[in-house]
Parts: structure tokens; sequence; C-alpha cells
């Protein structure tokens, strides 16, 4: 699968109403579109940040999908938007929950790498971070995103709530510098976001 993800920074005072037109309008948009498997909003309502993913079962369908929603999804979210990157990934590992309750935390981690490397990376992800992880209380599920071409990936994990996002940091940091290690990649940024919702990603 592809994925298509948006990170928006803007005033915080605005987010809400973004995160409504996204969560309605937005969703329904999504839903039209050929190919759509699914979609994560996740937030950080005190620096005023959003990320949202889009998943497709092909990179033909995320790109066709582009073309057609680019436009009104700059009208959705130009009140509150102020930056806003957009950027497409190989989802090359994917353990999906099957479900997610209320009050969900989502963790957000930045890589680059040789692209050289990019199986590695794969390979280390697959065999050594997300077996470990899986063992931490609150574990919920994890992605790892990759840009083979430009060297970029990012891992995001969902936890159960705040409390064992929290309580899972240290735990984390010890995978995170194994792996990181043994696949040969940098840590460019961290962090957390509330998770609005994440809507199940249909079989292809």
């Amino acid at each position: 699968m592809y994925v298509r993800t948006i990170y928006a920074t803007g005033d915080p005072a605005e987010l809400d109403g973004v995160v409504e037109a996204l969560s309605t309008e937005g969703r329904r948009l999504l839903s039209e579109q050929a190919g759509y498997r699914g979609m994560g909003l996740f937030v950080d309502r005190e620096l005023g940040k959003l990320v949202a993913g889009t998943w497709w079962e092909d990179e033909k369908a995320e790109q066709a999908s582009d073309d057609r929603l680019r436009e009104r999804r700059a009208e959705l979210l130009a009140p509150f938007a102020r930056t806003v990157a957009v950027d497409k990934w190989e989802a090359a590992v994917a353990r999906r929950p099957a479900a997610l309750g209320s009050g969900a935390w989502f963790r957000l981690l930045r890589l680059e790498f040789e692209p050289s490397d990019a199986d590695l990376l794969v390979d280390t992800f697959e065999k050594t971070g997300l077996p470990k992880l899986e063992t931490i209380r609150g574990f919920e599920g994890a992605s790892l995103l990759i840009d083979r071409a430009k060297g970029r990936a990012t891992v995001g994990a969902l936890w159960t709530d705040r409390n064992t996002l929290v309580a899972s940091r240290a735990a984390v940091a010890g995978i995170r510098g194994e792996a990181t290690a043994k696949a040969r990649v940098i840590t460019r940024s961290l962090e957390e976001f509330e998770v609005v919702f994440v809507a199940p990603v249909s079989p292809a």
C-alpha cells in the first residue's frame, strides 16, 4: 500500500475547526475515491500541529486521488494551516490495530538513511523493532513508511492512552537506539500526538 501524509501547523485556537472539517467532509471525500483504504488524524493541540495519513491500495490510486482532491484539501486546511507539507510513502511494514478506543495517542519518528540501506531498514524494523514494541504494555500498532529514493522514513506507533505512551518512553528509547544503529539510520525528530481517529484500513 501507499500513504499520503499531511503535516500542518497553525494557530492552536483554530485547530478544532479544521479537525471537524477533515473528520466529516474530508472523510466523505476520501471514501468516494477508488483505492482508498483508510485514514488517521493526529493533533498537538498545545502547539498547533496536525498530522493526517491516508492509505491507498497502490501508487496509482494515491496519485489519482491527490490530483482530484488537492484543491479542496487546501480549502479545508486554510482556516488553520500556516504551513503545510505533503509527502508520499510506500507502506513497507504495517501492523494496524483491529480497533482503537478513545483517548489513544501516537508517537511519530522521522528517519534518514542512505537509499542503498532501504531494505536493511525494513528488515530491521520487521525483525527487531516491531517484535520488541509488541511486548510493551499499551502498544496498539505501528507502521514503517519509506521513501526509498530520497532516503527518508517515518515510524508511527499507536498507544492505548497517554499514560501507556508516557510509560513506554524509556523502553522505546532503548529499542530505537538498538534498531537505528543496526539499520544505519539517523533520527531527525520525535513527536507525540493525540489521536483524533484511526479509520481501519480495509483489505485490498
